[in-house]
């Protein structure tokens, strides 16, 4: 018998909660390791539209496209949760966003 991969106990957890942003993050995460990128920008994409938005996946997908070289992409994602981060009283996340949105090259 093999062990379940990290990856594969987040999914069996969000099958049973499928409405845990933790673990919807998680999951997220988990995908980019397996160099997913797409289904992990989507999945980031679905927690920024939830209610109240999850603002850890708006940096997240910033670094990540970042990595990809998708600069412009990252700024957008990085200036849209600065906002909502911002709008939801969490200024140290503003911060940190602010903070790599301007260390990214011109």
């Amino acid at each position: 018998m093999t062990e379940n991969t990290r990856r594969q106990q987040i999914e069996a957890m969000l099958a049973e909660e499928p409405d845990d942003t933790f673990l919807q993050y998680a999951l997220a995460m988990e995908l980019e390791k397996d160099s997913e990128h797409e289904a992990s920008l989507a999945q980031l994409n679905q927690l920024t539209q939830a209610t109240p938005p999850y603002v850890p996946a708006f940096f997240m997908a910033g670094q990540q496209l970042t990595r990809l070289d998708r600069i412009d992409e990252a700024r957008d994602w990085l200036t849209r949760g600065i906002q909502e981060a911002q709008a939801q009283g969490n200024l140290h996340a503003a911060g940190e966003m602010n903070e790599f949105l301007m260390s990214l090259p011109d």
